[in-house]
Protein backbone atom coordinates (compact mmCIF):
# COMPACT_ATOMS: atom_id res chain seq x y z
CA UNK A 1 0.00 0.00 0.00
CA UNK A 2 1.85 3.70 -1.17
CA UNK A 3 1.89 6.42 1.43
CA UNK A 4 0.40 9.98 0.87
CA UNK A 5 3.36 12.53 0.31
CA UNK A 6 2.84 15.29 2.56
CA UNK A 7 3.37 17.40 -0.06
CA UNK A 8 2.50 17.31 -3.79
CA UNK A 9 5.70 17.25 -6.13
CA UNK A 10 6.58 20.06 -8.38
CA UNK A 11 9.36 20.43 -10.63
CA UNK A 12 11.53 23.10 -12.16
CA UNK A 13 13.10 22.87 -15.29
CA UNK A 14 15.98 24.58 -15.91
CA UNK A 15 16.89 25.20 -19.91
CA UNK A 16 21.17 25.51 -21.44
CA UNK A 17 21.74 26.17 -24.78
CA UNK A 18 20.15 26.45 -27.79
CA UNK A 19 15.96 26.45 -28.83
CA UNK A 20 16.59 22.82 -29.44
CA UNK A 21 16.76 22.17 -26.09
CA UNK A 22 14.09 24.22 -25.25
CA UNK A 23 11.68 22.72 -27.18
CA UNK A 24 12.98 19.20 -25.42
CA UNK A 25 12.38 20.84 -22.09
CA UNK A 26 8.57 22.12 -23.51
CA UNK A 27 7.68 18.64 -24.49
CA UNK A 28 9.35 17.11 -20.71
CA UNK A 29 6.72 19.61 -19.15
CA UNK A 30 4.36 18.74 -21.32
CA UNK A 31 4.27 14.86 -20.53
CA UNK A 32 4.90 15.38 -16.61
CA UNK A 33 2.04 18.07 -16.88
CA UNK A 34 -0.26 15.21 -18.39
CA UNK A 35 0.97 13.17 -15.49
CA UNK A 36 -0.56 15.85 -13.36
CA UNK A 37 2.97 16.16 -12.02
CA UNK A 38 3.03 19.99 -11.44
CA UNK A 39 5.84 22.12 -13.53
CA UNK A 40 7.41 25.52 -14.21
CA UNK A 41 9.96 26.52 -16.42
CA UNK A 42 13.17 28.60 -14.83
CA UNK A 43 11.03 29.56 -11.79
CA UNK A 44 12.07 32.10 -9.66
CA UNK A 45 10.12 31.72 -6.62
CA UNK A 46 11.71 28.64 -5.39
CA UNK A 47 8.53 26.80 -4.18
CA UNK A 48 9.79 23.92 -6.16
CA UNK A 49 10.99 20.45 -4.10
CA UNK A 50 12.72 18.70 -7.71
CA UNK A 51 15.12 19.96 -10.29
CA UNK A 52 15.77 18.93 -13.67
CA UNK A 53 18.56 20.49 -15.33
CA UNK A 54 18.59 20.21 -19.15
CA UNK A 55 22.51 20.80 -20.39
CA UNK A 56 24.56 22.19 -23.34
CA UNK A 57 27.67 20.37 -24.31
CA UNK A 58 28.34 22.09 -27.78
CA UNK A 59 31.50 24.32 -26.65
CA UNK A 60 33.48 24.68 -23.58
CA UNK A 61 31.38 27.92 -22.29
CA UNK A 62 28.29 26.05 -22.76
CA UNK A 63 29.62 22.96 -20.59
CA UNK A 64 31.16 24.97 -18.35
CA UNK A 65 27.61 26.84 -17.50
CA UNK A 66 26.20 23.32 -17.15
CA UNK A 67 28.58 22.09 -14.50
CA UNK A 68 28.11 25.64 -12.47
CA UNK A 69 24.19 25.56 -13.05
CA UNK A 70 24.46 21.09 -11.77
CA UNK A 71 26.65 22.25 -8.87
CA UNK A 72 24.37 25.30 -7.70
CA UNK A 73 21.39 23.11 -7.40
CA UNK A 74 23.36 19.82 -5.68
CA UNK A 75 24.27 22.94 -2.93
CA UNK A 76 20.50 23.37 -2.47
CA UNK A 77 19.72 20.07 -2.49
CA UNK A 78 22.49 19.41 0.39
CA UNK A 79 20.91 22.44 2.25
CA UNK A 80 17.44 21.23 1.94
CA UNK A 81 16.18 23.17 -0.15
CA UNK A 82 15.48 20.54 -2.75
CA UNK A 83 14.58 16.80 -2.82
CA UNK A 84 15.58 15.72 -5.91
CA UNK A 85 18.19 16.70 -8.82
CA UNK A 86 17.95 15.22 -12.24
CA UNK A 87 20.13 16.11 -15.28
CA UNK A 88 19.18 15.29 -19.02
CA UNK A 89 20.67 16.79 -22.42
CA UNK A 90 23.79 16.79 -24.32
CA UNK A 91 26.50 17.33 -21.42
CA UNK A 92 24.91 14.36 -19.75
CA UNK A 93 24.38 12.46 -23.12
CA UNK A 94 27.81 12.83 -23.90
CA UNK A 95 29.42 12.41 -20.45
CA UNK A 96 27.38 10.22 -18.54
CA UNK A 97 30.15 8.26 -16.70
CA UNK A 98 32.42 11.44 -15.66
CA UNK A 99 29.50 13.40 -14.37
CA UNK A 100 27.99 10.55 -12.36
CA UNK A 101 31.72 9.86 -10.54
CA UNK A 102 32.44 13.54 -10.28
CA UNK A 103 28.79 14.82 -9.42
CA UNK A 104 27.30 11.57 -7.42
CA UNK A 105 24.72 13.89 -5.57
CA UNK A 106 22.77 14.13 -8.40
CA UNK A 107 20.13 11.40 -8.20
CA UNK A 108 20.09 10.54 -12.09
CA UNK A 109 21.53 11.47 -15.15
CA UNK A 110 20.06 10.91 -18.79
CA UNK A 111 21.26 11.07 -22.30
CA UNK A 112 19.45 12.93 -24.73
CA UNK A 113 16.79 10.36 -26.21
CA UNK A 114 15.62 9.09 -23.06
CA UNK A 115 12.74 11.14 -21.77
CA UNK A 116 10.36 7.84 -21.05
CA UNK A 117 13.65 6.82 -18.42
CA UNK A 118 13.05 10.52 -17.00
CA UNK A 119 9.28 10.08 -16.85
CA UNK A 120 9.79 6.68 -15.02
CA UNK A 121 11.74 8.83 -11.97
CA UNK A 122 7.97 10.57 -11.21
CA UNK A 123 5.85 6.74 -11.58
CA UNK A 124 4.71 8.81 -14.90
CA UNK A 125 4.07 7.08 -18.16
CA UNK A 126 4.79 8.24 -21.68
CA UNK A 127 1.56 9.41 -23.71
CA UNK A 128 3.22 8.89 -27.16
CA UNK A 129 -0.80 11.05 -27.91
CA UNK A 130 0.24 14.04 -26.88
CA UNK A 131 3.16 14.16 -29.53
CA UNK A 132 3.69 17.95 -30.27
CA UNK A 133 2.01 18.84 -26.74
CA UNK A 134 4.10 21.31 -24.89
CA UNK A 135 3.96 24.14 -22.38
CA UNK A 136 5.29 26.67 -24.34
CA UNK A 137 8.25 28.65 -22.23
CA UNK A 138 8.34 31.69 -25.35
CA UNK A 139 5.52 34.29 -24.99
CA UNK A 140 2.05 32.85 -26.57
CA UNK A 141 2.86 34.37 -29.72
CA UNK A 142 5.69 32.49 -31.24
CA UNK A 143 7.06 29.02 -30.84
CA UNK A 144 9.98 26.71 -32.01
CA UNK A 145 9.42 23.74 -33.91
CA UNK A 146 12.28 20.68 -34.22
CA UNK A 147 10.78 19.61 -37.63
CA UNK A 148 14.11 16.22 -37.09
CA UNK A 149 16.54 15.41 -34.51
CA UNK A 150 20.62 14.70 -34.94
CA UNK A 151 22.87 15.41 -38.17
CA UNK A 152 24.57 13.18 -40.81
CA UNK A 153 27.69 15.47 -41.30
CA UNK A 154 30.55 15.01 -40.59
CA UNK A 155 31.85 18.55 -39.84
CA UNK A 156 35.06 18.48 -37.99
CA UNK A 157 34.82 20.91 -35.20
CA UNK A 158 31.12 19.77 -34.27
CA UNK A 159 30.30 16.94 -31.25
CA UNK A 160 26.65 17.48 -32.40
CA UNK A 161 26.22 14.04 -34.01
CA UNK A 162 28.50 12.45 -31.17
CA UNK A 163 25.34 13.54 -28.28
CA UNK A 164 22.05 13.52 -30.87
CA UNK A 165 22.55 10.68 -33.06
CA UNK A 166 21.92 10.18 -36.53
CA UNK A 167 19.88 12.43 -38.10
CA UNK A 168 15.77 11.80 -38.43
CA UNK A 169 12.97 13.67 -39.19
CA UNK A 170 9.81 13.66 -38.19
CA UNK A 171 6.58 13.07 -40.52
CA UNK A 172 5.01 16.03 -42.22
CA UNK A 173 1.62 15.15 -40.72
CA UNK A 174 3.06 14.95 -37.27
CA UNK A 175 4.53 18.27 -37.88
CA UNK A 176 1.37 19.83 -39.86
CA UNK A 177 -0.96 18.48 -36.60
CA UNK A 178 1.67 20.57 -34.23
CA UNK A 179 1.63 24.05 -35.90
CA UNK A 180 -2.83 23.69 -36.10
CA UNK A 181 -2.39 22.89 -32.23
CA UNK A 182 0.15 25.60 -31.90
CA UNK A 183 -2.32 27.84 -33.58
CA UNK A 184 -5.41 27.16 -31.48
CA UNK A 185 -3.01 28.40 -28.46
CA UNK A 186 -1.88 31.70 -29.98
CA UNK A 187 0.89 31.31 -32.05
CA UNK A 188 1.27 33.41 -35.01
CA UNK A 189 4.96 31.95 -36.02
CA UNK A 190 6.70 28.76 -36.36
CA UNK A 191 10.56 29.17 -36.30
CA UNK A 192 11.77 25.44 -37.82
CA UNK A 193 15.06 24.21 -36.31
CA UNK A 194 16.68 21.21 -36.73
CA UNK A 195 20.45 19.88 -36.46
CA UNK A 196 20.10 20.16 -40.51
CA UNK A 197 16.94 21.88 -42.24
CA UNK A 198 18.20 20.94 -45.97
CA UNK A 199 18.79 16.99 -44.63
CA UNK A 200 14.88 16.74 -43.80
CA UNK A 201 12.91 13.93 -45.12
CA UNK A 202 15.70 11.91 -46.76
CA UNK A 203 15.79 9.24 -44.08
CA UNK A 204 11.76 8.85 -44.12
CA UNK A 205 10.95 9.85 -47.72
CA UNK A 206 14.10 9.15 -49.65
CA UNK A 207 14.55 12.82 -50.83
CA UNK A 208 15.01 15.91 -49.43
CA UNK A 209 11.32 17.36 -48.61
CA UNK A 210 11.69 20.46 -47.36
CA UNK A 211 9.87 22.37 -49.58
CA UNK A 212 7.08 20.11 -49.31
CA UNK A 213 7.03 20.78 -45.61
CA UNK A 214 6.38 24.32 -46.04
CA UNK A 215 3.70 24.07 -48.50
CA UNK A 216 2.27 22.12 -46.01
CA UNK A 217 2.70 24.36 -43.16
CA UNK A 218 1.83 27.35 -45.41
CA UNK A 219 -1.31 25.66 -45.82
CA UNK A 220 -2.36 26.22 -42.12
CA UNK A 221 -4.87 28.30 -41.27
CA UNK A 222 -3.83 31.17 -38.72
CA UNK A 223 0.11 31.20 -39.16
CA UNK A 224 1.35 33.90 -40.28
CA UNK A 225 4.70 33.34 -40.25
CA UNK A 226 7.29 30.48 -40.83
CA UNK A 227 10.68 30.99 -40.39
CA UNK A 228 13.73 28.76 -41.49
CA UNK A 229 16.95 27.98 -38.80
CA UNK A 230 20.22 26.17 -39.49
CA UNK A 231 20.09 25.15 -43.16
CA UNK A 232 23.60 23.77 -44.26
CA UNK A 233 24.77 25.36 -47.61
CA UNK A 234 26.78 22.15 -49.56
CA UNK A 235 23.77 20.52 -51.80
CA UNK A 236 21.62 23.26 -51.09
CA UNK A 237 18.03 22.03 -52.57
CA UNK A 238 17.48 25.63 -54.13
CA UNK A 239 13.34 24.53 -54.47
CA UNK A 240 13.30 25.69 -50.76
CA UNK A 241 13.97 29.33 -52.23
CA UNK A 242 10.89 28.82 -54.74
CA UNK A 243 8.90 27.83 -51.92
CA UNK A 244 9.79 31.07 -49.81
CA UNK A 245 9.16 33.02 -52.88
CA UNK A 246 5.69 31.13 -53.78
CA UNK A 247 3.98 31.50 -49.71
CA UNK A 248 3.26 34.90 -48.36
CA UNK A 249 3.61 34.13 -45.35
CA UNK A 250 7.17 32.16 -45.22
CA UNK A 251 9.30 34.29 -44.11
CA UNK A 252 12.00 35.76 -46.35
CA UNK A 253 14.63 34.94 -43.53
CA UNK A 254 17.23 32.11 -44.29
CA UNK A 255 19.62 31.65 -41.61
CA UNK A 256 22.61 29.23 -43.06
CA UNK A 257 25.70 29.04 -41.27
CA UNK A 258 28.95 29.18 -43.19
CA UNK A 259 31.38 28.87 -40.59
CA UNK A 260 34.08 30.34 -42.58
CA UNK A 261 34.97 31.62 -46.18
CA UNK A 262 38.93 30.65 -46.82
CA UNK A 263 39.46 27.30 -48.91
CA UNK A 264 41.56 26.11 -46.75
CA UNK A 265 39.44 26.56 -43.34
CA UNK A 266 36.40 25.27 -45.15
CA UNK A 267 38.59 21.97 -46.05
CA UNK A 268 39.92 21.43 -42.70
CA UNK A 269 36.62 21.90 -40.92
CA UNK A 270 34.86 19.11 -43.47
CA UNK A 271 32.38 21.89 -45.31
CA UNK A 272 31.69 20.33 -48.34
CA UNK A 273 31.77 23.10 -50.12
CA UNK A 274 34.65 25.93 -51.40
CA UNK A 275 33.96 29.77 -51.54
CA UNK A 276 33.26 30.24 -55.21
CA UNK A 277 30.61 27.84 -54.23
CA UNK A 278 29.08 29.63 -51.34
CA UNK A 279 28.67 32.67 -53.59
CA UNK A 280 27.44 31.23 -55.83
CA UNK A 281 25.12 29.87 -53.52
CA UNK A 282 24.18 33.48 -52.27
CA UNK A 283 24.20 34.97 -56.17
CA UNK A 284 21.44 32.38 -56.84
CA UNK A 285 19.56 33.11 -53.52
CA UNK A 286 19.56 36.97 -53.92
CA UNK A 287 18.49 36.86 -57.27
CA UNK A 288 15.65 34.96 -56.94
CA UNK A 289 14.09 37.22 -53.80
CA UNK A 290 16.18 39.91 -53.52
CA UNK A 291 15.07 41.14 -50.52
CA UNK A 292 15.73 38.07 -48.54
CA UNK A 293 17.67 38.27 -44.98
CA UNK A 294 20.55 35.90 -44.98
CA UNK A 295 22.26 35.44 -41.26
CA UNK A 296 25.36 33.64 -41.29
CA UNK A 297 27.84 32.06 -38.06
CA UNK A 298 31.27 32.01 -38.12
CA UNK A 299 34.07 30.13 -36.15
CA UNK A 300 37.31 32.56 -35.28
CA UNK A 301 40.30 30.66 -34.38
CA UNK A 302 40.07 26.97 -36.04
CA UNK A 303 43.09 25.03 -35.92
CA UNK A 304 45.82 26.50 -38.55
CA UNK A 305 44.29 29.42 -38.98
CA UNK A 306 45.83 32.12 -40.44
CA UNK A 307 46.09 36.43 -40.40
CA UNK A 308 45.45 35.66 -44.21
CA UNK A 309 42.33 33.49 -43.49
CA UNK A 310 40.86 35.91 -41.47
CA UNK A 311 41.70 38.72 -43.88
CA UNK A 312 39.61 36.76 -46.64
CA UNK A 313 37.09 36.22 -44.10
CA UNK A 314 36.38 39.76 -43.40
CA UNK A 315 36.80 40.61 -47.30
CA UNK A 316 34.57 37.68 -47.95
CA UNK A 317 31.98 39.84 -45.75
CA UNK A 318 31.93 43.14 -47.10
CA UNK A 319 31.75 41.20 -50.61
CA UNK A 320 28.68 39.41 -49.45
CA UNK A 321 27.04 41.92 -47.17
CA UNK A 322 24.66 39.74 -44.82
CA UNK A 323 21.88 40.84 -43.13
CA UNK A 324 22.84 39.17 -40.60
CA UNK A 325 26.00 37.48 -38.52
CA UNK A 326 27.25 35.64 -35.76
CA UNK A 327 30.36 34.93 -34.37
CA UNK A 328 31.52 32.08 -31.71
CA UNK A 329 35.43 31.29 -30.88
CA UNK A 330 36.61 27.87 -31.85
CA UNK A 331 35.79 25.37 -29.48
CA UNK A 332 38.27 22.11 -28.69
CA UNK A 333 36.16 19.29 -28.41
CA UNK A 334 36.98 15.43 -27.84
CA UNK A 335 35.74 13.28 -30.45
CA UNK A 336 35.30 15.53 -33.14
CA UNK A 337 38.39 14.94 -36.26
CA UNK A 338 39.62 18.47 -35.62
CA UNK A 339 40.67 17.24 -32.47
CA UNK A 340 43.56 15.56 -33.94
CA UNK A 341 44.71 19.16 -34.89
CA UNK A 342 46.17 21.03 -32.52
CA UNK A 343 44.42 23.94 -31.12
CA UNK A 344 47.39 26.37 -31.58
CA UNK A 345 45.72 29.49 -30.96
CA UNK A 346 45.47 31.31 -27.46
CA UNK A 347 41.80 32.30 -26.12
CA UNK A 348 42.55 35.28 -26.11
CA UNK A 349 43.65 35.93 -29.97
CA UNK A 350 40.52 33.89 -30.98
CA UNK A 351 38.48 36.61 -29.03
CA UNK A 352 40.11 39.25 -31.13
CA UNK A 353 39.49 37.64 -34.08
CA UNK A 354 35.75 37.25 -33.63
CA UNK A 355 36.22 40.38 -32.44
CA UNK A 356 37.35 42.20 -35.54
CA UNK A 357 35.34 39.82 -37.46
CA UNK A 358 32.36 41.34 -35.69
CA UNK A 359 33.34 45.07 -36.54
CA UNK A 360 33.32 44.60 -40.26
CA UNK A 361 29.86 43.07 -39.80
CA UNK A 362 28.76 46.36 -37.75
CA UNK A 363 29.42 48.96 -40.16
CA UNK A 364 27.29 46.31 -42.72
CA UNK A 365 24.51 46.23 -40.60
CA UNK A 366 24.27 49.76 -39.85
CA UNK A 367 24.23 50.88 -43.06
CA UNK A 368 21.74 48.26 -44.34
CA UNK A 369 19.57 49.54 -41.37
CA UNK A 370 20.10 52.85 -42.53
CA UNK A 371 18.62 52.05 -45.87
CA UNK A 372 15.71 51.22 -43.99
CA UNK A 373 14.73 54.99 -42.91
CA UNK A 374 11.58 55.97 -44.27
CA UNK A 375 10.03 52.92 -45.43
CA UNK A 376 7.19 50.82 -43.44
CA UNK A 377 7.26 47.16 -42.19
CA UNK A 378 4.85 45.01 -40.96
CA UNK A 379 6.24 44.45 -37.42
CA UNK A 380 4.88 41.61 -34.67
CA UNK A 381 4.77 43.36 -31.29
CA UNK A 382 6.94 41.11 -28.94
CA UNK A 383 6.82 42.78 -25.30
CA UNK A 384 6.82 46.22 -23.63
CA UNK A 385 9.62 46.74 -21.99
CA UNK A 386 10.90 50.46 -19.79
CA UNK A 387 7.42 51.61 -21.02
CA UNK A 388 8.45 51.42 -24.58
CA UNK A 389 7.54 48.37 -27.40
CA UNK A 390 10.11 46.44 -29.30
CA UNK A 391 9.14 44.35 -32.25
CA UNK A 392 10.44 42.00 -35.27
CA UNK A 393 10.26 42.42 -38.65
CA UNK A 394 10.22 39.49 -40.76
CA UNK A 395 13.71 39.94 -41.75
CA UNK A 396 14.43 39.13 -37.68
CA UNK A 397 14.47 36.69 -35.41
CA UNK A 398 14.20 36.04 -31.54
CA UNK A 399 17.00 36.80 -29.39
CA UNK A 400 20.02 36.90 -32.55
CA UNK A 401 18.86 39.86 -34.92
CA UNK A 402 17.68 43.42 -34.79
CA UNK A 403 14.56 44.47 -32.67
CA UNK A 404 12.01 47.43 -33.67
CA UNK A 405 11.49 49.92 -30.76
CA UNK A 406 8.07 50.94 -31.66
CA UNK A 407 6.84 54.28 -30.75
CA UNK A 408 2.98 54.12 -30.38
CA UNK A 409 0.79 56.83 -28.78
CA UNK A 410 -2.19 54.12 -28.59
CA UNK A 411 -2.21 50.99 -26.85
CA UNK A 412 -0.68 48.01 -28.59
CA UNK A 413 -1.03 44.09 -27.80
CA UNK A 414 1.43 41.83 -27.75
CA UNK A 415 1.73 39.45 -30.66
CA UNK A 416 -0.33 41.71 -33.01
CA UNK A 417 1.07 43.08 -36.01
CA UNK A 418 1.43 47.01 -36.75
CA UNK A 419 2.68 48.63 -39.62
CA UNK A 420 5.63 50.72 -38.37
CA UNK A 421 7.85 53.75 -40.41
CA UNK A 422 11.40 53.33 -39.56
CA UNK A 423 12.10 56.92 -38.45
CA UNK A 424 15.87 55.70 -36.96
CA UNK A 425 18.47 53.10 -37.87
CA UNK A 426 21.08 51.86 -35.24
CA UNK A 427 24.29 49.59 -35.52
CA UNK A 428 21.58 46.92 -34.62
CA UNK A 429 18.34 47.98 -34.11
CA UNK A 430 15.83 50.11 -35.39
CA UNK A 431 13.01 52.49 -34.70
CA UNK A 432 9.68 53.53 -35.92
CA UNK A 433 5.96 54.60 -35.46
CA UNK A 434 2.91 53.08 -35.99
CA UNK A 435 1.09 54.38 -39.33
Amino acid sequence: MKTKKLHQDKVNIITLGCSKNMVDSEVLSGQLLANEIDTVHESTKKDHNIVIINTCGFIEKAKEESINTILDQVELKRRGKLDKVYVTGCLSERYKNNLETEIPEVDAYFGTMELPMILKQFEADYKAELIGERLLSTPSHYAYMKISEGCNRTCSFCAIPLMRGKHSSRPIESLVDEAKRLVQRGVKEVMLIAQELTYYGLDIYKQRELPKLLHALADVQGLEWIRLHYAYPSKFPIDIIDAIKERPNICNYLDMPLQHASNNMLKAMKRQITREEMEDLIGDIRHRIPDICIRTTLIAGFPGETRDDVEELKTFLQKMRFDRVGTFTYSHEEGTTAHDLVDNISAEEKEERAQEIMEVQQEISLEKNQEKVGKVFKVMVDKKEAGRYLGRTEFDSVEVDNEVIIQSKKKLAIGDFVQVKITKAYDYDLEGEVV
